[in-house]
């Protein structure tokens, strides 16, 4: 075979794809201005329990409205890199290295919608989480359920409720099965600290959370998954107005 026959079986090179682009639209002010404190708060510049300019400073520095400065230090308090204390003003958290991996891989710093549509699909994940987990869970995985809900049970303080409380939900996902929903919730399981905490807090106790978890605990000791999946879908839906609310009172 000669150089031209060779040539001649090679496949046409393919034309260059033509792509419908548009330029990307300029960020809200609340996307820049989360995004502006939150490298200057992760800085390294600020020590830990640092009390942050007020909102009416923040506003006349950034030239916007205080409606605006609200909405961007919400999703940082949501992401818990800030704290806003209720009469006495905002401070940076005594700890946020935990958070940064998930807050910065997930682009949570872009504002507080972005934020609440985590929440969202978290809820819609747990579901399914559970339902699988009814279908699946062995022996060990029930054990472990038992075990951290017992753990709940017996927590001194709200740090070992909230840590036995994601590890249940933790040990659920693995229980399911499913790799991708499994590495799902293990990548925010810094911000379900979080939540969970606020949540409790707006709760003002822990029985209705520990209710919550038992009967989706029961759902998967008895293997239904449609019970799992209604169950968790209450707590979901329990927990998630408890954190609303406690944003909503965050503007009071």
């Amino acid at each position: 075979m000669d150089d031209s026959e060779g040539k001649a079986r090679r496949p046409a090179r393919a034309g260059t794809a033509t792509l419908s682009l548009a330029a990307p639209q300029r960020e809200s002010a609340v996307v820049e201005i989360a995004r502006q404190l939150l490298s200057q708060l992760l800085s390294g510049h600020l020590e830990p329990g640092t009390r942050l300019p007020s909102e009416r400073q923040l506003s006349e520095t950034l030239g916007v409205g205080r409606s605006t400065v609200r909405e961007a230090l919400k999703a940082l308090d949501v992401l818990g890199i800030i704290e806003v204390r209720q009469g006495d003003g905002t401070y940076l958290r005594q700890s946020t290295s935990s958070l940064l991996p998930s807050a910065i891989e997930w682009g949570l710093m872009l504002g507080q919608p972005q934020v609440l549509d985590l929440i969202e699909a978290r809820k819609h994940i747990e579901v399914i989480i559970a339902e699988l987990a009814a279908e699946r869970a062995g022996p060990e995985a029930v054990e472990e359920l038992r075990a951290h809900l017992a753990d709940m049970r017996a927590a001194a303080d709200s740090t070992a409720f909230v840590e036995a409380d994601v590890a249940f939900h933790l040990t659920l996902a693995q229980a399911a099965g499913n790799s991708v929903l499994n590495d799902i919730l293990g990548s925010i399981r810094s911000l379900l600290r979080v939540w969970i905490r606020r949540a409790i807090q707006e709760a003002g106790g822990t029985e209705t959370t520990i209710a919550e978890h038992a009967a989706v605990l029961a759902a998967v000791e008895q293997r239904s998954p449609e019970a799992a999946a209604a169950a968790m879908r209450g707590h979901m839906e329990a927990a998630a107005g408890r954190l609303h609310r406690s944003l909503h009172d965050d503007e009071t």
